[in-house]
């Protein structure tokens, strides 16, 4: 017997799966697991576009590649021996309208591809790119600086030339981020958080909770009250109705007292015709719960953002969106039968008995309570609306005792005559007209997704905040494209008039497509502290709309920081916006504030760490500055001419800037 024969095959073997290791192959991005790209609208498909159509681009069919929709991104995870990426991107010809996007592709936190804007009809951009070593791939892809509308993107002819493992779709959370806590823990002794100004109109009730966090019990008083007003001092609750209707600004000094301290607060009660001076701050069902939600988990809201220490920031609406009334069909009869009642009121389904008891347990903690409907024959999920029945309907909600308002256009489509503005107006000025004369206040919120310039007449129709885009929970990964689109309507933000660009949905929120039960949020810790620091520099209405239930200290941490929170209640109502755009992946926001100083926000959009610097020039500021780190509440010194600091992935640093006499 040949003695080398066992040790020449054992060698034979180890060689040939080294060649075979080492053969080089394509892998199709249309074979792999496209669940995982995340978009705003439709599902990412393969060989076809998000129609399901051909890919076409340029009157070009492609039999491979992957139909998709900006905005949107993905991450692909490579062992290092994948050699190419090969493509050609563009909008695809069938979209139906103009579409315009852009694409970028980062290797291991690195930018290796940014293209143009891409046009419907013009040639796709031809992408070639070297991943030899890298490890991640994130692909962004972006609206074109106008909107998403129309934007289907093609990645025809998608393949990567690989030696190693296969290339594998992972989630966007990826790399792994800890949930590091940068809000520190509120001190024993009391601090009095929120809003510094609340408003009234001349013989409503009113009702205020005073916010503070400390260790309780806590003593409360209040100097100056107005004549009407009673304040509770064991629970801070200011009630009553105001002896004189007279048009007024009165001057409170609200006082906190426990064991371990005493603290003062100036709050200005304002009696007049405009609500919501500072924006609207609470919890809203929806993303949590939809066609779920019952009375008892509007009371289990209203409890946990009391024991939680979000009403000890300035949380106080508990407000439920649509599903409450019945409906004509549903998979739970609980939920179904007749819309109105013999008089035409409209009806609540079985899991809420009583509207009354339901408002007044919210009240009784300091809260207040909000309501959903729409100018249309039925809301969005196919509910009771409002059309033809807005007076009674106004009457009937604030007989219940609801304190907010959001009017859902929906189902008016159908109603309205023509697409012109004066249509768009007419069922907010109707229903704001109507709100007006009942003898309670109403927060009234337009959602009809930005249509017509909303922002430049909501206030106009009596609104007091408005959506200015879709809903949020279709492309939550964009958020910070949301954003900047709603920072271009700074100049018409004001008090009693904010824009609104959708809910916080941090904690465990549902799928908006399939109207899911509450998962994780995507989000990476990075993004989270991101998309808070940029709805408080927008002065954005702040309604957290994840599960109550399953709050943990992380998303506490992001919710409850008083000092964020402060940006966004500031009196002097001025909005945000960027100011400083040196590319694609880096930003400076600012926000002046009444007192003089302007918080800053540094922002790091890029897939990995990298120092963000704003000069003193560049922000409309002179001389030394005194700098404070918001989320971590830490003075930073005193600066001269420019700050730089080292900024995480998809991170930010949220500043507070006061002039060093």
């Amino acid at each position: 017997m040949n003695r080398c024969a066992g040790f020449c095959a054992v060698a034979f073997l180890a060689a040939f799966t080294t060649v075979a290791a080492a053969e080089v192959r394509t892998v199709w991005l249309d074979d792999l697991e496209l669940g995982l790209i995340k978009q705003g609208w439709g599902k990412a498909t393969a060989k076809k576009s998000v129609q399901g159509k051909p890919l076409r681009m340029q009157g070009k069919t492609y039999d491979r590649g992957v139909g998709s929709h900006a905005a949107g991104s993905f991450y692909v995870e490579l062992d290092g021996n994948t050699k190419r990426f090969q493509t050609s991107v563009g909008v695809d010809n069938n979209s139906n309208g103009p579409g315009t996007i852009s694409v970028t592709l980062v290797g291991d936190g690195k930018v290796l591809f940014r293209s143009p804007v891409l046009k419907n009809g013009e040639a796709p951009a031809v992408i070639d790119l070297d991943l030899t070593n890298v490890k991640l791939l994130a692909v962004r892809m972006d609206d074109g600086g106008d909107n998403p509308n129309f934007d289907h993107v093609d990645w025809a002819d998608a393949k990567f030339t690989v030696e190693g493992a296969d290339p594998k779709l992972v989630p966007r959370t990826y790399p792994h981020e800890e949930k590091v806590l940068r809000t520190p823990k509120p001190p024993q002794e009391p601090r009095i958080n929120g809003t510094r100004v609340t408003a009234v109109r001349p013989g409503s009730p009113f009702l205020f909770r005073i916010a503070a966090t400390g260790v309780r019990p806590m003593q409360f008083s209040a100097n100056g009250l107005p004549a009407g007003l009673a304040l509770d001092q064991g629970s801070g609750i200011i009630s009553g109705t105001l002896a004189d209707k007279t048009p007024a600004t009165h001057k409170v000094t609200l006082v906190a007292e426990n064991a371990h301290g005493k603290a003062e607060r100036e709050l200005r009660i304002v009696v007049g015709d405009t609500l919501a001076l500072t924006p609207p701050m609470g919890w809203n069902d929806w993303y949590a719960h939809y066609d779920r939600i019952t009375d008892a988990m509007m009371r289990e809201a209203a409890d946990i953002m009391i024991s939680t220490g979000m009403a000890d920031v300035g949380y106080q609406y508990v407000n439920i969106d649509d599903c409450w009334m019945t409906f004509a069909k549903h998979k739970d009869p609980k939920r179904t039968g007749p819309q109105r009642s013999d008089k035409g009121d409209i009806l609540p389904n079985a899991y809420f008995p009583d509207m009354n008891a339901m408002t007044d347990y919210i009240h009784a903690k300091g809260l207040k309570a909000g309501l959903y409907t729409s100018p249309g024959p039925l809301t969005c999920a196919g509910c009771e609306g409002s059309y033809d029945r807005e007076e009674q309907d106004a009457k009937q909600f604030a007989a219940w005792g609801f304190d907010f308002l959001k009017y859902d256009w929906c189902s008016y489509t159908k109603k309205a005559a023509n697409k012109s503005l004066e249509e768009m107006k007419k069922p907010y000025i109707k229903m704001g007209t109507i709100l007006k004369t009942l003898d309670r206040d109403i927060v009234l919120n337009l959602c009809q997704y930005g249509m017509g310039f909303v922002w430049k007449w909501g206030a106009e129709v009596g609104g007091h905040c408005w959506r200015t885009s879709g809903d949020l929970g279709f492309e939550l990964d964009r958020y910070h494209d949301v954003a900047r689109r709603n920072a271009e309507h700074w100049e018409y933000a004001k008090p009693g008039a904010w824009n609104d660009p959708d809910y916080l949905l941090i904690g465990y929120v549902g799928a908006a497509s399939e109207m899911g039960e509450p998962i994780a949020c995507s989000l990476s810790p990075n993004e989270q502290y991101s998309y808070m620091s940029l709805w408080c520099l927008m002065a954005s209405p702040l309604f957290y709309s994840g599960d109550m239930t399953r709050l943990d200290e992380f998303t506490l941490n992001v919710l409850c920081n008083p000092e964020v929170i402060d940006i966004d209640q500031d009196p002097l109502g001025a909005q945000g916006h960027p100011v400083v755009r040196r590319d694609d992946d880096t930003e400076v926001w600012t926000k002046p504030m009444e007192d003089g100083s302007l918080a800053v926000g540094l922002f790091n959009r890029a897939e990995a760490e990298q120092p963000v610097k704003v000069a003193w020039s560049e922000i409309g500021l002179k001389g030394k500055q005194r700098v404070r780190d918001l989320w971590r509440q830490t003075d930073l010194g005193v600066f001269e001419e420019t700050y730089s600091v080292p900024v995480g992935r998809n991170g930010v640093m949220l500043l507070r800037l006061w002039p060093e006499k």
